[in-house]
């Protein structure tokens, strides 16, 4: 009898595993029609362009944050390309107008396809300087694709650097036992519980009309499955172990006025970063900045120093708001 009742609690864990999106078959090469990324297994991700009137004096790849997509960039992107910087930004699996929204791609899907499409960037602008910009989740994408270990078998993205706008960093070691618990529990036993939504007391920004923009639009997800919840975790315990292997260089960008995204797991990776990396890596606090820096009130500042990077990865930033690396 007790090997017949743990048979049947594993069946039924089994059957209550936390959903998650597949690779498809890999019948053709990844291509970029200038609307849309196929990747290499099928799957069609929509792209926005911004563009500049001439020839672009750098290109940037945007990756969007949780529950939102393509779209986040457009008021900082039209900025920077009447400055000559070209912006693509695309709808990463289960979010926007992907396939299968709302079901967790997982982390390896994400970085796959973040690798094709900056492939195939590099191969239309050989002679841009290319950056990934990442904002949120897609800060957190970016730096588990750069930290890939060519020793074992990794390949990073061919890019210049990256711009990790607040990167999503709250995993599991900075978290109560019983949050991080409660979320493996909900995950397995109840994947489709609905999460969101609700008043949580922490703001995201202080740009409200914004806000409530995205409120209203469709495209922005306002409800999540908790595996989906569970699955994000997962990504932001990746960012956090490749730490030490983020080599690349970086502008890391964060707001004084941060409360999606604790302190506490901040530092810890930052702390973590390679030693060696002084100079490479530059980090930027903002007095005014909330989690939606590109989007808050004060944003036209960070904007500015996003474009200042670019042009020049080692000038002062304009705002004077570059602070040392913790170590």
């Amino acid at each position: 009898m007790r090997l017949l009742a743990a048979a049947l609690a594993f069946l039924a864990l089994a059957a209550c595993a936390p959903s998650l999106q597949q690779l498809g078959p890999v019948n053709q090469p990844a291509a970029f029609d200038g609307e849309r990324l196929v990747t290499d297994d099928g799957i069609a991700l929509k792209v926005k362009t911004w563009k500049p009137d001439g020839p672009p004096r750098a290109v940037l790849l945007a990756l969007h944050g949780f529950n939102d997509y393509r779209n986040a960039f457009d008021q900082s992107a039209t900025e920077w390309a009447r400055a000559g910087v070209l912006t693509y930004a695309y709808d990463q699996r289960g979010f926007g107008e992907a396939p299968e929204q709302g079901i967790w791609p997982g982390t390896a899907l994400l970085v796959r396809d973040l690798g094709q499409m900056a492939r195939l960037v590099r191969a239309r602008h050989p002679d841009a300087k290319l950056y990934i910009l990442g904002e949120s989740m897609g800060a957190s994408v970016a730096i588990v694709a750069l930290a890939a270990d060519p020793a074992t078998g990794g390949q990073p993205p061919p890019v210049d650097g990256a711009i990790l706008a607040a990167p999503a960093l709250w995993g599991r070691a900075g978290m109560p036992s019983i949050q991080a618990g409660t979320l493996d529990f909900l995950a397995h036993w109840m994947p489709w519980f609905p999460v969101g939504g609700g008043n949580t007391g922490r703001v995201p920004s202080d740009n409200i009309p914004m806000l409530r923009q995205l409120g209203s639009d469709p495209l922005v997800q306002k409800y999540n499955r908790i595996d989906t919840v569970y699955g994000l975790v997962n990504l932001m315990d990746d960012a956090q172990a490749a730490a030490p292997r983020f080599a690349a260089t970086a502008l890391i960008l964060y707001g004084s006025n941060e409360q999606l995204i604790p302190k506490g797991p901040v530092d810890n990776f930052l702390k973590n970063l390679p030693a060696d990396a002084g100079g490479r890596q530059r980090l930027a606090v903002y007095p005014q900045g909330y989690h939606m820096l590109l989007r808050d009130l004060d944003a036209d500042t960070v904007r500015q120093d996003v474009l200042a990077w670019i042009v020049d990865p080692k000038a002062p930033l304009p705002s004077g708001a570059e602070q040392k690396l913790p170590r």
